[in-house]
């Protein structure tokens, strides 16, 4: 699978929080605004780091059902 950058946005308080990321590197992206929610500096808490994980979560699910689509139902016959 070939890797894409991708972005993850969050809005709030008039502030503009963008994540880029590589496809496969969502674990280290988790981790990263985990920590960012733990920064009493930074307006993220950990309410908007779970709805950031939500997103992430939902993106990876739609990935996955798009490629059981393309490829459509694995069908295995052992009647020849």
């Amino acid at each position: 699978m070939q890797k894409q950058v991708k972005q993850l946005i969050l809005n709030k308080n008039g502030q503009r929080y963008i994540f880029r990321y590589d496809t496969g590197s969502e674990d280290s992206l988790l981790e990263l605004i985990y920590s960012y929610a733990g920064n009493p500096e930074l307006d993220l808490d950990f309410f908007d780091a779970s709805v950031l994980g939500f997103k992430l979560t939902k993106n990876l699910i739609d990935q996955a059902e798009k490629l059981v689509n393309k490829n459509g139902p694995r069908q295995t016959s052992f009647l020849s």
